[in-house]
């Protein structure tokens, strides 16, 4: 098994970097690694109903689509993640999240943590939620990941995704929100996060056999990298890969108010319909087939030049569509 302790907390760098192992290496591996306060959603997301919209972009967070399903789940450096990336011939018991947390809790266990594995894939301690787990399998190999809350800074973990309500209509999975706890309150003498995660490589190093150190080379380095640029730092991956969706809200003007109704399909507006505000038809139009982005919806309605009469200054709406 190789053992491999990323260097970054570029979230893009280690999101990508479990894809590359999984369809790369041929070896088990066990990675840890640690991201900048970012947002990672599950493949099969919708990425706008699951997070903050407003306060991702004002306290500028990464979001991160990654490779496996599941809900929905916020890092930041009080937070440290875990993935065993295998090879199995057993194809009927290729998923076991059980068996994956099993040392994560042998080691939460000989620190005085009370950790269980419960409900299809979490660790918690008295209830409360330390660790998600998620699992993607390609072809015979897995990539069982998952977070522990060491020392998350829990009140913007629930302010970053906490969902819109009622705005969305959509197949898209959707997360299962848990009340979370910090690992560090449990334990039954303090320790940092280096000393916990010094912990969990020991462990591995000594249940493990044929156990080897690996740092990725300039070559991993660079596919990596061109995982991150076409792919998981891209909107089209991020956003653009939601399932389609139904969206709708509110809109106030200086002197109406009324709705806004989008329909959405990979990524892009089919339809868009603004009721009690005059004279919007023209908007409409020009929307349509528009990516719902708000950076290039913000530029293709600065360069149109509507009539004076359109109720249009531009801000009521994109606040309306995001």
């Amino acid at each position: 098994m190789l053992l491999i302790e990323s260097n970054t907390t570029n979230p893009y760098f280690n999101i990508a970097a479990e894809e590359y192992l999984l369809k790369n290496f041929t070896d088990d591996c066990f990675v840890l690694y640690q991201n900048e306060p970012s947002i990672i959603v599950g493949k099969h997301q919708n990425t706008f109903a699951e997070i903050n919209y407003p306060y991702t972009k004002e306290k500028n967070i990464p979001i991160v689509r990654r490779l496996s399903g599941g809900g929905t789940v916020y890092h930041d450096l009080g937070n440290l993640n875990f993935a065993f990336l295998k090879n199995t011939e057993n194809e009927k018991n290729i998923v076991d999240f059980k068996k994956y947390t099993e040392p994560i809790i042998k080691v939460l266990n000989q620190l005085g943590v009370n950790a269980k594995f419960e409900g299809h894939n979490d660790i918690r301690v008295n209830g409360f939620k330390i660790s998600g787990n998620a699992e993607h399998v390609f072809k015979k190999r897995v990539l069982h990941h998952g977070t522990l809350l060491f020392s998350s800074n829990l009140g913007v973990l629930n302010e970053a995704i906490k969902a819109p309500v009622n705005k969305f209509s959509d197949k898209a999975v959707k997360s299962v929100r848990s009340n979370v706890a910090n690992i560090k309150d449990y334990l039954n003498k303090e320790i940092s996060i280096i000393e916990f995660k010094n912990s969990i490589f020991q462990l591995i190093k000594y249940d493990f056999i044929d156990v080897l150190q690996y740092s990725f080379n300039s070559s991993d380095l660079e596919q990596i990298q061109k995982l991150i640029t076409n792919k998981y730092s891209t909107w089209e991956w991020t956003f653009g890969y939601s399932p389609d969706y139904q969206f709708t809200s509110k809109i106030r003007t200086e002197t109406e108010s009324g709705d806004v109704f989008l329909q959405i399909e990979k990524g892009v507006i089919k339809t868009i319909h603004i009721s009690g505000i005059s004279d919007t038809e023209e908007v409409e139009n020009f929307l349509v087939g528009v990516k719902h982005n708000e950076s290039i919806v913000r530029k293709t309605l600065k360069e149109k030049h509507f009539p004076k009469d359109i109720f249009f200054d531009i801000e009521p709406l994109i606040k309306a569509l995001f």
